[in-house]
């Protein structure tokens, strides 16, 4: 399963580039980034397999897929997600949340044709961002110290042990037959990619060092979802951590 599970977040290492843009990047000042040497390697890589195989298939797919289908799809993979979005609602003691996560799903399932249209957030119930990384945040681990992952991009310590638990929760995995399940993975990554073509200007006219800027946001967008948006004032500074 471990091919097929890191290709799965594949995706993420554009999606924590573009996705965080709107982060400040001004506190690297203390960071706990101790391996930054690896990780700075680490980034290259993954930025250049990135430009050189994901991307150019991400662009032929958004030629050639209208867009009316590329929604559905994203939204098809989207439904999916929410149920990992549930465990974590329930670990986290967030149960009304994830009453109204379970809502969605089970609308969104049923009267959205498998999530391909997401008729839940018409009327009220729209997206939650749970992950067991999170989870073991509210639980009380600490960050840890900063790593770019092959393939899996930029994470801590924490949310690093966490892609244990959301692969254990991704239906995906569970697709009997090597091919199907290959298939499906690929096609949740290549449409995940080609969703962020239009983005990509953010990193470039922001970041003057890339690496450093894609550090600096994902450790503070990653604070802000562990606290739902209202860290402790002593436990802003992720950086030391």
């Amino acid at each position: 399963m471990s091919n097929f599970s890191a290709f799965v977040r594949l995706s993420l290492i554009t999606t924590f580039l573009l996705m965080t843009g709107c982060a400040t990047t001004n506190q690297s000042a203390g960071v706990n980034d101790p391996l930054e040497g690896y990780n700075r390697a680490m980034y290259q890589f993954n930025d250049a397999l990135d430009t050189a195989v994901i991307k150019p298939v991400a662009k032929g797919y958004d030629t050639v897929v209208p867009a009316p289908i590329s929604h559905g799809v994203s939204n098809f993979f989207s439904n999916l997600n929410d149920i990992t979005v549930i465990i974590n609602d329930l670990l986290q003691g967030k149960f009304n949340q994830a009453y109204r996560d379970t809502y969605r799903f089970v609308v969104n399932t049923t009267v959205g044709v498998a999530g391909i249209f997401d008729v839940a957030s018409l009327n009220g119930f729209t997206k939650n961002n749970e992950d067991f990384g999170q989870t073991l945040g509210v639980w009380g681990a600490k960050p840890g110290a900063y790593i770019v992952l092959p393939l899996f991009g930029p994470r801590n310590v924490r949310d690093s042990f966490g892609l244990v638990g959301d692969m254990f929760t991704d239906p995906v995995m569970y697709v009997e037959g090597d091919d199907a399940r290959l298939a499906i993975v690929g096609t949740r990554v290549i449409d995940s990619r080609a969703s962020l073509l239009s983005a990509e200007k953010v990193l470039d006219e922001a970041a003057t060092d890339e690496y450093s800027y894609v550090r600096d946001a994902y450790m503070q967008r990653r604070q802000h979802l562990v606290y739902d948006g209202l860290p402790p004032e002593d436990d802003f500074d992720v950086f030391a951590e």
